[in-house]
């Protein structure tokens, strides 16, 4: 779990399985002998990204820390209808407490690799980056961001806290760019904060507004169109970074790329992404 707060894992993991079981899972302690131990077998029903299998083997490991976990391809690989993505050996109540939650989990985060992927493979050999956005079910956007990494994308701010986004609402509120962007350069530097500045821009005028205050890390171009764009990002001239955004889609991802965008923010890589059929099959 590169890169991951094993912590957060640890008690998400704890807290997932008190929904599902509370006080027992009453159908395997009527059916099943407390000391019996079952192998299963994880099986693929979808071509995609498998994502989702280092938390499978903490779950199982959760219920049962003498479960046996055979993983056959990792997080990140490609499969195909038929393929076998990992064994597990444990006992048969642990077994059947964690096959819910692993399912859903990896079902879950394939879909989103899945989907990262493509976009990804879209904008192959382009020197541009295809970011998430905050665009994420609550409670699970660490895990929906770790999808997004495992399909070959990369996050950006993980919340609120860890970079400035100045967007249409807070110019709106504060009254122009320029003011936004003082009051938030003073904000820093009251706290001490040093945080990475994002400034959304809606049209060239603003763009220019920007470039005379200076002072941000990002220029974001919200729905500009394809020669707007492009004129944008080449009188920015690499003073900043840019980022395009705004109902980016696997049909026009790399038309946007092909204007010289340093980044482009997708919120439907975690929003619109679907699942992937998988299931876990107890071998007799």
């Amino acid at each position: 779990m590169k890169g991951i707060d094993k912590a957060q894992v640890d008690w998400f993991i704890q807290a997932a399985l008190d929904e599902d079981i509370k006080d027992g899972d009453h159908t395997s302690l009527a059916c099943i002998p407390a000391d019996s131990r079952s192998k299963a077998k994880l099986l693929v029903k979808d071509d995609g990204v498998i994502a989702g299998v280092e938390l499978a083997k903490q779950i199982f490991l959760t219920l049962d820390p003498n479960a046996v976990f055979e993983e056959i391809i990792s997080d990140g690989q490609d499969i195909k209808y038929g393929d076998i993505v990992f064994y597990v050996e444990c006992n048969t109540q642990a077994l059947l407490k964690g096959e819910r939650l692993a399912l859903n989990v990896m079902q879950r985060m394939s879909g989103i690799a899945s989907l990262s992927s493509r976009f990804a493979f879209e904008v192959e050999g382009l020197p541009v980056t295809i970011l998430d956005t905050r665009k994420t079910t609550p409670l699970l956007r660490f895990l929906e961001k770790w999808a997004v990494k495992i399909g070959g994308c990369e996050n950006y701010r993980i919340g609120l806290y860890d970079w400035i986004m100045i967007k249409d609402n807070h110019v709106d509120a504060c009254g122009s760019l320029t003011k936004a962007i003082d009051a938030v350069h003073e904000y820093l530097q009251k706290t001490g904060k040093n945080l990475n500045i994002t400034v959304e821009v809606r049209n060239l005028v603003e763009v220019e507004e920007v470039l005379n205050r200076g002072g941000i890390t990002r220029i974001m171009f919200d729905n500009f169109e394809l020669p707007i764009l492009r004129e944008a990002v080449h009188h920015v001239n690499k003073r900043f970074e840019t980022e395009a955004s705004g109902g980016v889609s696997l049909s026009t991802v790399r038309k946007i790329a092909l204007t010289g965008v340093d980044y482009i923010s997708v919120g439907a890589l975690t929003h619109s992404a679907g699942t992937l059929d998988l299931s876990l099959k107890v071998m007799k």
